[in-house]
């Protein structure tokens, strides 16, 4: 086990992997017009349960869980993102980055204090 694992468990890793997903996603947001475009997504669980088990690191496991959204309603354009689906899944994953970044933040604000002898 690394010594980040053991010090942050799977929060260092669930924040990697949702900063990767936010720019994804982003990437769907700004070609919602460009014609041919496909949007992508990642499936969380599925990368940080990869990343997680020590099989592979984190870009990798973000990688092979990548994979292409179907879209409800096709254009005639070929472009894949819906940009209703696409600002919802923003919202919502920045929220649970947000959240992430807040267990860091108190894990760490512990560790401080332990050092310091709090």
């Amino acid at each position: 086990m690394a010594l980040e694992d053991s010090l942050f468990g799977v929060h260092g890793k669930a924040l990697e992997l949702r900063s990767q997903r936010l720019n994804l996603l982003a990437s769907n947001i700004a070609n919602a017009s460009t014609p041919g475009y496909k949007a992508r997504d990642l499936d969380f669980d599925a990368a940080l349960k990869t990343a997680t088990q020590g099989q592979t690191s984190v870009d990798n496991a973000a990688q092979g869980a990548m994979g292409y959204r179907i879209p409800l309603q096709p254009s005639v354009d070929g472009n894949t993102v819906e940009l209703s689906t696409e600002q919802t899944l923003f919202a919502e994953n920045a929220v649970k980055y947000r959240t992430t970044l807040s267990f860091l933040e108190s894990r760490i604000n512990t560790i401080n204090r332990a050092l310091r002898g709090e």
